[in-house]
């Protein structure tokens, strides 16, 4: 499993995780799409907004392995935002490749892009 250097493993002052320390060893957690409702709360909606802001910091538009980023918090973004690089994507495969669909994750989240986000 690829450790990400220089990404943040939360979200400054809350719980809300962003990577993972180790591999489970009971297995790899499934990268699944969640639907995102118009009645989240503030807190997970800043952490979305972090999360995405991180990951177009440190990889842009470029493919990057999963690694050691945390299923969960993919799993907001996944299927919208952040889409499988290839077609023989594995959801429980810390080497699976991904990638940002600029376009939407714009749209969805503009504050990560115009340096307003979490920081």
């Amino acid at each position: 499993m690829i450790k990400h250097r220089g990404f943040p493993s939360r979200l400054p002052g809350t719980d809300f995780q962003f990577t993972v320390r180790r591999p489970n060893p009971k297995g790899v957690t499934a990268i699944i799409r969640r639907e995102r409702y118009k009645d989240r709360k503030p807190a997970d909606r800043r952490a979305d907004l972090g999360f995405m802001q991180a990951l177009w910091e440190q990889f842009g538009n470029e493919p990057f392995e999963r690694g050691n980023l945390d299923a969960g918090r993919l799993s907001w973004l996944f299927g919208r935002e952040v889409k499988a690089f290839d077609e023989d994507f594995d959801p429980e495969c810390y080497e699976a490749l991904l990638v940002i669909d600029e376009n939407v994750a714009r749209s969805s989240f503009p504050d990560a892009f115009d340096g307003a986000g979490w920081r």
